[in-house]
């Protein structure tokens, strides 16, 4: 517990000292792999219902879950981008 507690504060001093460029390669990296992930889940989805479709050893409830693990991925990401847009465009309308 007081393990976790203090690399929470290193954590915080880091991301405090981190410049701009840093922040935004750290993000980037995190978007591309939020990116993959997604892809990934929907890939596993697609050849699991394949599989199915095929006949081939499967059991309809992986295949169910799989799906719907992909379905919530990509309404979170795509609830995210509408999110990031509806900022950015809010921010377009601010006057300076």
């Amino acid at each position: 517990m007081i393990n976790g507690i203090s690399n929470q504060t290193a954590i915080a001093k880091t991301a405090a000292s981190t410049s701009t460029g840093q922040t935004t390669q750290q993000f980037s990296t995190f978007l591309k792999d939020s990116i993959n992930e997604l892809n990934n889940t929907q890939r596993a989805s697609d050849i699991a219902t394949e599989k199915l479709a095929k006949g081939e050893n499967v059991e309809l409830q992986d295949v169910m879950i799989t799906a719907q693990k992909a379905s919530i991925t990509m309404q979170t990401a795509l609830e995210i981008r509408n999110k990031a847009v509806e900022a950015y465009q809010e921010m377009m309308r601010m006057q300076m």
